[in-house]
């Protein structure tokens, strides 16, 4: 079990890795070894996860999630395999922690009256410059 936040742990069954051959830095193994790492974790079907973390978790991740619900991360930033794993996987860890922080409600507030005077204020300065920008017409001259 991977320990995540209190709360959260998941089984290391369900984070698949795929390895890919990765473009950038490598030198002649960039053609030969497959460095690149492919996260899938499953969003939908994991039980690890509270229904309302999930709907986070999906939002948050956006185009990484597939319509089946399968979360996607691409490392490929390091040149060694383990380091993208590693990297993939601190990924996952600080998406699902920031998904479990749950969001604080907004309260509704009202603008002070001196905030709607000055933006009143404001208007009528922006309105003033802008008669006298016009060009003067025959009549008022």
């Amino acid at each position: 079990m991977i320990h995540i936040t209190d709360t959260i742990e998941i089984d290391e069954n369900e984070i698949q890795y795929h390895f890919i051959r990765a473009s950038g830095p490598g030198g002649q193994n960039v053609n030969k070894v497959s460095t690149g790492v492919q996260l899938r974790f499953h969003v939908g079907n994991s039980p690890s996860l509270p229904d309302d973390v999930r709907e986070r978790l999906i939002r948050l991740a956006g185009k990484r999630v597939t319509e089946g619900g399968l979360l996607i991360i691409d490392a490929r930033r390091f040149r060694t395999q383990e380091r993208n794993r590693q990297d993939a996987f601190s990924r996952l860890v600080g998406l699902i922690r920031k998904a479990a922080e749950k969001p604080k409600p907004r309260r509704k507030t009202r603008p002070t009256l001196a905030s709607k005077a000055q933006r009143l204020e404001a208007k009528r300065h922006q309105a003033e410059t802008k008669r006298i920008r016009r060009p003067v017409s025959r009549s008022e001259a």
